[in-house]
Formats: structure tokens, sequence, C-alpha cells
């Protein structure tokens, strides 16, 4: 059984559970569908704490989640954010079974060979070391982000338009924009690296290629539920 960490927002979690169900379904065929639960919390109290840098705080909450579903029979645990796992190594510590989201993308990078790559997140993810240290001491790669006034731009249409299911042509431009000029960097791939990012650009809308989080981390909860 696999059990989802939600609610960051409600947006992406229904994207994880869409994937995991249609990607399972693709695989086993007929009326198969995928044995998923989900603890989808309030995300107004998180955003909060994470703008007052509280996130022993916010990560109390998602530990309560995470030992809830396992309680109920979930054996691998997907947070289904990419900028909660900032207090990662305190879930995985307390919640058994978690499948840090940056794993399935850097490992697939690694595989297709790319070294430098480009990363568009919330401030958080883009600007703090947890995320792109993972991915430079697990699988070799050179992680660069966008400038400061690209990130401030990207992270307001995270929280104001995207988490609230607003999607806006103007913003896929820009995301576009601040993705080519991460290839003009040297990028040879660009990491979607917020669930929610998924819901904007897709893959025919860049030169680049484009790793999803969101897909690569649904994709390899259907491998283990398939393995099982």
């Amino acid at each position: 059984m696999v059990g989802i960490i939600g609610g960051m927002s409600w947006e992406s979690t229904a994207s994880y559970y869409s994937q995991i169900n249609r990607e399972y379904n693709r695989r086993m065929g007929g009326h198969h569908s995928a044995p998923v639960l989900i603890h989808s919390v309030d995300f107004a109290p998180i955003e909060e704490m994470q703008r007052e840098d509280d996130w022993d705080g916010a990560a109390q909450v998602l530990i309560s989640a995470g030992q809830g579903l396992r309680r109920a029979g979930a054996e691998l645990i997907l947070l289904a954010t990419n900028t909660m796992h900032i207090v990662f190594d305190q879930l995985a510590t307390a919640v058994p079974g978690m499948l840090h989201i940056a794993d399935p993308a850097g490992a697939a990078l690694q595989a297709a060979g790319h070294q430098r790559v480009g990363l568009l997140g919330t401030r958080f993810t883009m600007e703090r070391d947890f995320y792109r240290q993972h991915l430079e001491k697990h699988y070799s790669l050179d992680v660069i982000v966008p400038p400061e006034k690209q990130r401030r731009e990207i992270d307001r249409v995270i929280f104001q338009e995207l988490v609230r299911g607003t999607i806006n042509d103007a913003s896929r431009r820009y995301y576009q924009l601040c993705i080519a000029d991460l290839a003009a960097s040297g990028a040879t791939a660009v990491i979607l690296g917020c669930t929610e990012i998924g819901l904007l650009i897709s893959p025919e809308d860049v030169a680049i290629p484009v790793i999803d989080t969101t897909t690569m981390h649904t994709f390899a909860a259907v491998e283990w539920i398939i393995g099982q």
C-alpha cells in the first residue's frame, strides 16, 4: 500500500492520485486501480509556518500524518511536495518507508547522462541547499537556478496562481523564458521541482528535456506496487 502526505497543495495531490492510477491501470489493464491512502493536510498552517521559518512545527504536522498512514497500512510513503523535503530527514527518521522526491528524478537525469541541470521551484527549494545538495551528493549533478528576480516571480506564480488552480498563459511564457535562460547557462535539462509546475509547463513547451518530479515520484510508486 502506498501512502501520500498531500494537501500542499491539493491541486498537486490530485495529480498524484490520478497519475498513480493512470500509470498503474496502463500497466495492469482491465479495471485495476492502485492501492493508495492519502492524508491531505490543511495547507494554510503549513504555508504560514514556512513564512515564519517554523520548519520544526511543520515537520511535526507531517510526521503525525505519516505515522497515521503507516498505522493504516501504508508501507511506502510519498511526501507530495518538494519544498517540505526541507524536513525530510526528520520525517524519514520518524516515518519508515519514505521515498525522497528528488531520487527518481536524479536517477533519471544521471542515467540519461546529464551533468548540468536547471531547477525551478519555490524560493525555498531554489535558494536553500537541501535540494541541490541531495542531487549533487547522490547523483553528481551540477544544479543551477534562475537569478533572484526570476526566482521571486517563479515563487509568486506558484503561491498565487498554481496552488489555487489558476493557469495563466503569461506565466507559462515567463517560465519558458526562465528555462531558456537556464539552457543558455549550460543546463541540458530542467527539473520541475515544485509539484504544481507540471500543471503549467509540459515537455512540449520548452526546448530542453523536462523532468517533472510529480511524474517521476508517482511512477516510482507504481513500480514499487507492481514489484510487491
